[in-house]
């Protein structure tokens, strides 16, 4: 470390800094990318007459927030398209919709997301009400959860979709109970191919804007790093080429994509991007598979079948994506060719074949320090959650989704009964267990505010509804763990020891909040503002107001 005085002083606010034996210090001096003086005393030694002093009196210093499971490409290119996010409602949408319509009559296509799945009867919209409002282009606008589709007729008429379609092996076709014809919503796979197959293809400075789009929003939000849980050929590019002309100042993570149509044949290929993606700050390490989808539409798999809302059963399980065998297998030759596995696992049947799989990569292979972690996890078995320990799996935690809310009231408590209803999102269970828990938003599903992710972590109430009643609330932890899994926890997956904590020698990651939130009368964690972000000792963000 060299010597002279320090760039940047943080003082004025305690700082949290993460270590379990020292979570406090009271100043922080960074020097270059490093912090290299720790306490108000041994920061005056390093302040010099061109270090700027950031003072910031009843805030709070924290280690750069970081998420364990994100999308910044696909949320970047919604909010540069429709953006559907900040709305709640049918006829917002749709006003929302023809607003983005008549402002770009040269689009060919008109194309975002996010849209919920509550405010429409059975989680279904219907093409009707995007024909009378855009009758003449093809509409496409993914879903808040990135699992569905809303299309209109054109959009139809392009795929050739009509009755006789048949629904593709991991996806459905949502159809008219008379007609049989499509009705406006693609479930899964059936999305995912149309999105594939008929959307014009971004590229490669599409994919950079948008990426940059999110990276301002996400470091807005106190956001130094992160893992994309989703990384395609395209976007791959995009991060690189930003990465090598240094417009990347968040260190990313990529997982790549694992195609759940193939089998192990396509491990070389997923070599050969790791090798020719990586860059400073940018490092594809990572695969994601896909092993289920999610319950609102029935396709999370389950041990038992969902129920039917009215007190019966169904024969529905729901989807795997890979099945047990072939995913058993495939984690095993990742794991032997060095890669992480990050997988999406909803139900407790994809959970129970996920942990099984990463149990035969240990046989086969012994333990190494790779970091397997499992997202979601939002129905666990209790036999389950000590098996994340005994493994070393990562609980990669998505905290805004344990809330009640309309979605969890109509669209998954009828159909999960109340002994599964109880199981999920046992964030609790993990930390009496031992568990190493990261934590991530999967925005733009949820909002990417780390504090509001918090606060739901801490209340299991939404931070937009205070005097909801809290959900399964013997599964809260307390603040500091909450605050651990978007630092500490979430750079342990990504591999980056050099951070998620305040310490000597540390890249310097902070964040600046504007209130103390372990102080009494502090407010909600939610309503907590970032006033100054730094990435590798460079300010990325400040909040002009402060």
């Amino acid at each position: 470390m060299r010597s002279g005085a320090a760039d940047l002083a943080l003082t004025g606010a305690p700082v949290w800094t993460g270590d379990r034996c020292s979570p406090w210090t009271d100043a922080v001096a960074v020097r270059g990318d490093r912090i290299v003086a720790l306490g108000l005393e041994a920061v005056r030694e390093v302040t010099g007459r061109h270090t700027r002093e950031i003072h910031s009196t009843g805030g709070l210093v924290v280690p750069g927030f970081q998420d364990a499971h994100i999308h910044p490409p696909v949320a970047g290119h919604n909010r540069l398209g429709v953006w559907l996010n900040e709305l709640e409602g049918r006829e917002p949408y749709l006003r929302h919709i023809a607003q983005h319509a008549a402002d770009h009559p040269d689009d060919a296509w008109i194309i975002g997301g996010g849209w919920a799945m509550e405010h429409f009867p059975g989680g279904t919209p219907r093409k009707e009400d995007l024909d009378a409002i855009v009758p003449d282009r093809p509409v496409f606008l993914m879903n808040r959860d990135v699992h569905g589709a809303w299309v209109n007729s054109r959009a139809l008429e392009v795929a050739g979709m009509t009755r006789a379609t048949p629904d593709p092996s991991d996806g459905r076709i949502e159809r008219d109970p008379d007609s049989g014809e499509p009705s406006g919503t693609l479930h899964e796979g059936a999305a995912y191919s149309y999105q594939d197959r008929f959307l014009p293809t971004p590229t490669r400075a599409d994919w950079a804007a948008a990426i940059l789009e999110s990276q301002s929003y996400l470091h807005s939000l106190g956001i130094t790093g992160w893992q994309d849980a989703w990384v395609s050929p395209a976007t791959l590019d995009a991060y690189t080429s930003l990465a090598e002309s240094r417009a990347l100042t968040a260190r990313v993570v990529g997982a790549l994509w694992w195609d759940r149509h193939r089998g192990l044949e396509q491990i070389p290929e997923l070599l050969t991007q790791r090798e020719g993606g990586a860059a400073p700050g940018f490092h594809p390490t990572t695969v994601k598979i896909m092993v289920d989808g999610v319950m609102e539409n029935h396709t999370g798999a389950l041990l038992e079948p969902y129920c039917d809302g009215c007190g019966g059963h169904t024969d529905n399980v729901g989807l795997t994506y890979v099945e047990p065998d072939l995913l058993a297998a495939a984690v095993t030759e990742l794991d032997r060719s060095g890669f992480q596995v990050h997988f999406h696992a909803i139900g407790d049947r994809a959970v129970r074949t996920t942990l099984d799989a990463i149990e035969a990569a240990r046989r086969a292979n012994g333990r190494g320090d790779l970091r397997h972690h499992v997202a979601h996890v939002q129905l666990v078995q209790p036999e389950d959650v000590p098996r994340f320990r005994e493994l070393d799996v990562v609980a990669n935690c998505q905290p805004y989704w344990a809330q009640l809310e309309p979605q969890m009231d109509e669209l998954t408590l009828p159909f999960l009964g109340r002994d599964r209803s109880e199981r999920q999102y046992p964030f609790g269970d993990f930390v009496r267990a031992g568990v190493r828990m990261a934590m991530g938003s999967d925005w733009s599903v949820t909002t990417a505010n780390p504090l509001e992710e918090m606060e739901v972590a801490v209340t299991r109430v939404d931070p937009e509804n205070r005097d909801n009643a809290p959900f399964l609330p013997e599964q809260a932890i307390p603040l500091a763990v909450a605050l651990a899994g978007f630092t500490s926890g979430a750079a342990h997956v990504n591999h980056d020891d050099d951070a998620g904590t305040v310490a000597l020698g540390n890249r310097a990651d902070l964040t600046v909040l504007d209130r103390n939130l372990f102080a009494e009368g502090s407010g909600p964690i939610g309503d907590a503002q970032v006033d100054c972000t730094i990435a590798s000792g460079v300010v990325v963000h400040e909040r002009p107001s402060s």
